[in-house]
């Protein structure tokens, strides 16, 4: 079953920029097409061999998809783990993947039929039981980050080698998009079995690049599969991450030829590649992807809603946006932008920058004082820069934020897994399915609930209602429900949505960004 989405589509210039609005309301799949077909008449044939050389920003969490839980992690896991179902960049709409079809005979029902001839990188069949083997470590493992991605799964049934079926707790018309995400990478079972929790650090999957090794805040090197199933790709001999935490480091190791590219990059880094005209290619496209204060709800004085209030009130966007993202970014309130499909745009401006509300709200709650709060984030230039501005806009309140800040890996583990900490900033980087956003962040077993604390009951309805609607106005209705309770309850402060910011050399080709600013690099080649 597809649920359509609001098309949006690369720019076949060598330097892409659209706005916000144009991109996610711009006209029909048939726009998309036709930018596609732009750019690939720019492309030379696709030449086969080279190593693409990317300066990544982070160090990954885990390299196993179930156990791992930072948005950055994809750029890495894309390569050596395909989905179940895939999705179209421009527009997000599922398409095939490991599962070349899927319906629902009944509502409580879905079923996949699987590619033929599938194998794992150690020579296993990616079959039917080696799915059912991957959704139930998913769903049920006790170090699984993406339980709260499956919660409607009841149970999974081999059917035939190359057909299973997902029995469901409730209908649930997003689980196929869910399946495009981590729920949906498959791994080896024989090689999770086998390497125990080692496997976090030697991933055995099915996609066109295989794990080679991975040094600690240094190096991830994946290599060709030789076998995978797509005979056409991959183009490339191999893919090496080479992690450098500073953007300017990151941006300036291209400039010098060290490496082919930079991704996740901020305006200022943007500004210089401008500047350097065909020594470089600058992709910058609109994404779902935002900042945003997530808090733990369970901490006082955070679990008072009046706090939560406060903070979403001191916070003023348009000013973050100008200065930490250079006007080039969307003010955000909640997790879906302006201009997208699910966004009920009547809640534009449902917090407002305003101290004094701010100031009352925190008397309110007994603390005319004002309040400390541990506030956590990642140690980098330019996340400091993004903490300064926050932590004077709450300030102003009396609100002080003490920041605690480290490697973007060891703060979501401090805060979300070892629950220490009240806030912590972190660049959310969306789903291809709208109704996860909010089951992630918000719902109790979210991997980015911190505190674990549930969701009101009505928007644990309104969850259920996004996600058993089966047309899109239906969900639309569901989402804009979702969207109110969550600001009416500050769940969490939403910031800024953020441009996707690349920059290539001139040999990198075929590379399209998506919807979610995580790039994918499986269709990527060298020029000659």
């Amino acid at each position: 079953m597809s649920i359509p989405q609001v098309p949006h589509g690369p720019s076949a210039d060598p330097v892409i920029h659209l706005r916000r609005r144009e991109m996610l309301v711009a006209g029909g799949a048939a726009l998309l097409m036709g930018l596609s077909r732009g750019r690939a008449a720019a492309q030379p044939v696709p030449r086969k061999g080279g190593i693409l050389k990317l300066a990544a920003p982070f160090n990954p969490s885990s390299l196993d998809p179930v156990t791992g839980g930072a948005g950055s992690d994809h750029m890495v896991l894309y390569p050596v783990f395909d989905t179940l179902v895939s999705f179209d960049p421009g527009t997000l709409a599922p398409q095939p993947g490991l599962a070349v079809a899927w319906n629902y005979p009944d509502p409580r029902t879905l079923i996949l039929t699987l590619r033929a001839g599938v194998r794992f990188h150690d020579g296993t069949p990616m079959d039917a039981a080696a799915v059912k083997a991957n959704l139930d470590r998913a769903r049920m493992d006790d170090r699984s980050s993406v339980k709260g991605d499956l919660q409607s799964l009841a149970s999974v049934q081999v059917l035939a080698p190359d057909s299973v079926a997902l029995h469901l707790s409730r209908p649930d018309t997003a689980l196929p998009l869910i399946l495009a995400d981590r729920a949906g990478m498959m791994s080896s079972p024989r090689a999770i079995t086998a390497r125990g929790r080692q496997y976090d650090r030697e991933p055995v999957g099915a996609g066109p690049f295989k794990f080679g090794r991975w040094a600690d805040n240094d190096v991830v090197e994946l290599v060709r599969n030789e076998d995978y199933w797509d005979r056409d790709l991959p183009h490339l001999d191999g893919i090496t991450f080479r992690i450098i935490t500073d953007l300017n480091t990151g941006l300036r190791s291209v400039l010098a030829g060290e490496n082919h590219g930079a991704y996740r990059l901020n305006p200022q880094q943007k500004i210089v590649a401008d500047r350097m005209g065909a020594r470089v290619v600058v992709s910058s496209t609109p994404t779902i992807a935002d900042y945003h204060l997530v808090f733990n709800s369970r901490r006082a004085p955070l679990n008072d809603v009046r706090v939560r209030r406060a903070i979403n009130y001191a916070v003023d966007r348009a000013a973050f946006n100008r200065a930490a993202l250079l006007g080039l970014g969307t003010p955000a309130q909640t997790m879906l932008p302006p201009g997208y499909w699910a966004h009920d745009e009547s809640l534009n401006d449902f917090y407002t920058h305003d101290p004094d509300r701010a100031r009352a709200l925190l008397r309110e709650a007994g603390h005319a004082e004002g309040i400390d709060i541990q506030f956590f984030g990642n140690a980098d230039q330019a996340s400091q820069q993004r903490h300064e501005i926050v932590i004077e806009q709450l300030r102003q309140v009396g609100i002080r934020a003490r920041l605690t800040a480290g490697s973007n890996a060891d703060m979501y583990q401090r805060f979300m897994i070892q629950q220490e900490g009240d806030m912590i900033m972190t660049l959310w980087t969306g789903r291809p399915d709208p109704a996860l956003p909010f089951l992630l962040v918000y719902g109790e077993n979210g991997f980015n609930n911190a505190g674990k604390v549930p969701p009101p009951p009505e928007m644990v309805a309104a969850q259920d209602e996004a996600q058993t609607a089966s047309d899109q106005p239906g969900r639309k209705r569901a989402f804009a429900k979702l969207e109110r309770l969550a600001l009416e309850h500050a769940l969490s402060c939403e910031l800024a949505f953020v441009p996707g910011i690349e920059v290539f050399t001139p040999d990198v080709r075929n590379y399209t960004p998506n919807l979610l600013g995580k790039p994918k690099f499986n269709d990527v080649f060298l020029a000659a």
